[in-house]
């Protein structure tokens, strides 16, 4: 049966099963999957006939009923979508979902010379700035190519300072090269220039470098400290309190984990601020169905731009005090701060400035990266965590967990160093990493102010000031005619609105259902980092869509 099916395929079938005419042919003389001769011709001659002969019909590129002659069964897979962990299949990251599968489709159409109504697909759906145009700090990267390549040591084009940052990193290193493995919590001289640096930023508040893990980015510390967080079973089992909107990798690895998701609603009609009440009621809501002991905190905000003030942050501290809540805040927008008034307080120095029934009880953890701010380096993976008041056992167990996966990327932490241990005054290098830097968070504060600014120019859409971060989460109203139409596609709204956006303009923005929000209420998210001329065009295409949109659904 099998040789017959073959000799019936046409030429353009059997090319399509990776096999020439001749071959095909030759296959099915020698008597299809099963004939020696065929295996050993048209496969590997090294490979012996009887190993081939019980291969299933589909690694041979023919029907499944034209196997196992003698009746029996084909082997299944052991591992299926039925089989696999069902906590993975719960995981949803939104901001490299669907729509952003979709634009990276187009893109390849586009290059294949097929036609659009858009030229070009622009990519505002994540913070990664260097993929956006923002260039790199040069001290950085001198540094960097320096550790990489140390015979550059001899080259006088680079600045000394460079050189000096260069030798004292490597001397760090196990063999004077990045390419060592590191010690698991991070390489010591880099963990205490992270000490310096924190303590600096907080005004002289102690930070004790044994204290300090250098991660994987934020994200790899957050999701360790979850790891950490989540036990018990049914109503015992951990709930994590996080804002919506939020960033999605804290649903994915509650979900990973198998944890409880506590959401709590941050205040849109006041930019996105914080509202303990508002804590309190998701708090006593989930304590029917599972134990709440954490609370995650992102200032400034991700996805909505805000800063939270300092007595909003006192309120926090005071409300996980008396909740016996674990507190995490991710910081790692720190330096992104554009809103006059606005300030960054890190909830450490906050911490302490509230004295010591706070100070010696409340346990945190904070987070700061090298991908975001005026770095934007995303790609190197750096970053580092540091943990307060944390049980000694439970610390002990950290550095365990952290040693299963040997250490951070060394180049990630060596860029971590010069993050938080950049030139000083005098250096070489110094006059022109301060242009530089001064320059990214200029251009940054000054689209921020024009996202704002042009969005709320359109009727149906509302946007908060963006404060800090990267990102501006504008509510758009959508007609009750497109919202059916979104429904009866299987989509929410949100979703249906943004890939229709993309089809028509090639503007790639991320659906606010991706991130929570209110019932009844509509967001995306774009990010503010594209340069200034295209942003301008992003925008302008957005309003033109959304008037035609509200228009073809009114």
């Amino acid at each position: 049966m099998a040789a017959a099916r073959i000799g019936r395929l046409s030429h353009g079938k059997v090319a399509r099963l990776g096999l020439t005419r001749s071959r095909g042919e030759a296959l099915a003389a020698a008597g299809g999957c099963g004939g020696v001769p065929a295996v050993r011709s048209l496969t590997s001659p090294f490979l012996p006939a009887r190993a081939m002969a019980g291969l299933t019909a589909t690694r041979c590129g023919l029907p499944k009923e034209s196997v196992a002659e003698n009746g029996a069964s084909p082997r299944g897979k052991v591992l299926t979508i039925d089989t696999m962990n069902p906590t993975v299949k719960m995981v949803e990251y939104a901001v490299r979902g669907p729509i952003v599968q979709r634009a990276v489709e187009l893109e390849k159409e586009l290059f294949e010379g097929r036609k659009k109504p858009f030229q070009e697909v622009i990519k505002a759906n994540i913070g990664d700035a260097h993929a956006m145009g923002q260039q790199p700090i040069t001290f950085f990267r001198q540094v960097l190519a320096l550790c990489s390549y140390p015979e550059l040591l001899n080259d006088s084009t680079f600045p000394e300072d460079t050189k000096s940052r260069a030798r004292r990193i490597l001397q760090s290193c196990g063999g004077n090269s990045m390419g060592s493995y590191s010690a698991s919590q991070g390489i010591d001289s880099v963990r205490q220039d992270v000490a310096r640096y924190v303590q600096q930023r907080d005004g002289g508040v102690y930070c004790d470098p044994d204290n300090i893990y250098l991660t994987t980015g934020a994200s790899d510390g957050i999701v360790t400290m979850l790891k950490l967080l989540v036990c018990g079973e049914g109503a015992a089992r951990t709930g994590v309190m996080i804002s919506i909107p939020q960033y999605p990798l804290y649903s994915a690895a509650l979900a990973e984990l198998g944890a409880v998701q506590i959401n709590y609603y941050l205040n849109e009609e006041a930019c996105w601020s914080m509202d303990i009440s508002e804590l309190q009621r998701a708090l006593n809501e989930a304590r029917g169905h599972c134990n709440p002991r954490a609370l995650c905190v992102i200032n400034p905000g991700n996805p909505t731009g805000q800063v939270q003030n300092r007595k909003c942050i006192e309120d926090v501290i005071r409300f996980a005090a008396k909740e016996r809540l674990f507190l995490m805040a991710d910081e790692v927008y720190q330096d992104n701060v554009y809103a006059d008034g606005c300030q960054f307080h890190s909830f450490k120095k906050v911490l302490f400035e509230m004295g010591p029934e706070y100070s010696n009880t409340v346990e945190l953890a904070s987070f700061h990266s090298t991908s975001k701010c005026y770095m934007g380096e995303c790609g190197f993976r750096g970053g580092y965590m540091e943990i307060i008041n944390m049980d000694d056992e439970v610390k002990a167990q950290l550095t365990k967990l952290v040693s299963v996966r040997l250490c951070p990327p060394v180049p990630g932490q060596a860029l971590m160093d010069l993050v938080v241990n950049p030139p000083r005054p005098g250096e070489p290098s110094y006059d022109k990493f301060m242009k530089e830097r001064t320059a990214t968070l200029s251009a940054l504060a000054d689209k921020a102010k024009l996202t704002e600014e042009v969005l709320n120019t359109v009727p149906g859409i509302s946007c908060n000031p963006v404060q800090g971060a990267m990102y501006s989460f504008p509510r758009i109203s959508i007609p009750e005619k497109a919202v059916n139409e979104a429904a009866g596609k299987g989509q929410q709204p949100d979703m249906f609105y943004c890939m229709r956006l993309l089809e028509e303009t090639g503007i790639c923005l991320v659906p606010g259902s991706g991130f929570g929000q209110k019932d009844g209420t509509y967001h995306f998210r774009m990010t503010i980092l594209p340069p200034t001329d295209k942003l301008k065009i992003l925008l302008s295409k957005v309003k033109e869509f959304h008037q035609r949109f509200t228009k073809q659904y009114s």
